[in-house]
């Protein structure tokens, strides 16, 4: 950072880091407020619901709605009040003082008064080819997103951990039949989860089993097991894989200056947005690791640009 030369570098009231339901609210009460907020989007405008097909459960959509859609609606709702939405991300960052400085993509100096962190979480997948392809067409990872899609189908959960567990029972109000994938003969999960899980008449454990590939044309038809003792592999028909293996909070750039809890997320005094620095507000899955839906996502967003509007007049 040092490099850039800052002298002539843009400078805003408010700097977005980042888009998705959480970053395009904060732009919407930001721009309200005439704060005149820039957003930059990152590297998945829109953020995890462009790649979600029917979202069902946000308000006011009583038919469901598809994601990239309502993701647009979002950004055109924002701009109507004269939100300046950017493509680009946020390489670096300092904020050591006020004004706060950044770099986008590496090349182009940025200078905020406050800074909302909206910069989400990415699901943890396997790495398969079919994973991607098939991603909302069967593959999710999120239960309580996606789990009233698959009423009396049979399902199956990848992971040992507390993640694993919470998905494959909240599953169990839907399913038919959920299956709980594990690569290992003990799950790491804590016990009274284990215990939950194993108690369930819905719910059978395969263990020592990984997959190795999602099978289905346009939606899942089923999963390819592999044996991870003895290498033997079978195919299992499925009508949904739910990867639990965990988020990783999208805030690595952030660790030098921010709270991070031990799994990356971003910590905030009770009931507010602020971080540890003055005039640096996070809102969304950057530090959300309990409820991780798209209305909370919003609701924090709303709660940052007021945050953020407070600040700034306390200082005017």
């Amino acid at each position: 950072m040092n490099q850039i030369d800052f002298s002539t570098a843009e400078r805003h009231k408010v700097v977005i880091v980042g888009s998705g339901p959480a970053g395009l609210t904060a732009a919407l009460y930001a721009s309200r407020s005439n704060l005149e907020p820039v957003v930059f989007q990152g590297p998945e405008p829109g953020g995890q619901l462009i790649t979600t097909t029917d979202v069902e459960n946000y308000p006011g959509y009583p038919d469901g709605i598809m994601g990239p859609e309502m993701m647009q609606q979002f950004e055109e709702q924002a701009r109507r009040f004269g939100a300046d939405l950017r493509w680009g991300t946020v390489t670096s960052i300092d904020l050591s003082g006020t004004p706060f400085k950044m770099i986008v993509d590496e090349e182009t100096p940025i200078i905020a008064d406050t800074v909302i962190i909206s910069t989400g979480a990415s699901a943890q997948y396997l790495g398969l080819d079919n994973e991607k392809r098939l991603l909302g067409r069967g593959v999710s990872a999120c239960a309580t997103c996606d789990g009233a899609f698959f009423k009396d189908q049979e399902v199956a959960v990848v992971g040992g951990g507390d993640t694993a567990m919470e998905e494959a029972l909240f599953l169990t109000r839907f399913a038919s039949k959920v299956y709980l994938i594990h690569r290992r003969d003990s799950l790491r999960a804590s016990k009274i989860m284990q215990d939950r899980v194993i108690a369930s008449e819905k719910i059978e454990i395969l263990w020592n089993r990984a997959v190795i590939d999602v099978l289905g044309e346009n939606d899942v038809s089923g999963v390819r097991l592999k044996d991870t003792v003895s290498g033997e592999e079978n195919d299992m028909d499925l009508q949904g894989l739910f990867l639990g293996i965990g988020h990783k909070p999208n805030t690595d750039i952030f660790k030098d200056w921010l709270n991070l809890d031990s799994n990356g997320y971003i910590q905030t005094e009770p009931d507010s947005t602020y971080t540890g620095v003055s005039g640096v507000f996070a809102c969304g899955d950057a530090q959300d690791h309990v409820y991780r839906q798209a209305v909370t996502a919003a609701g924090t967003g709303c709660m940052a640009a007021i945050d953020a509007e407070r600040w700034l007049a306390e200082r005017e």
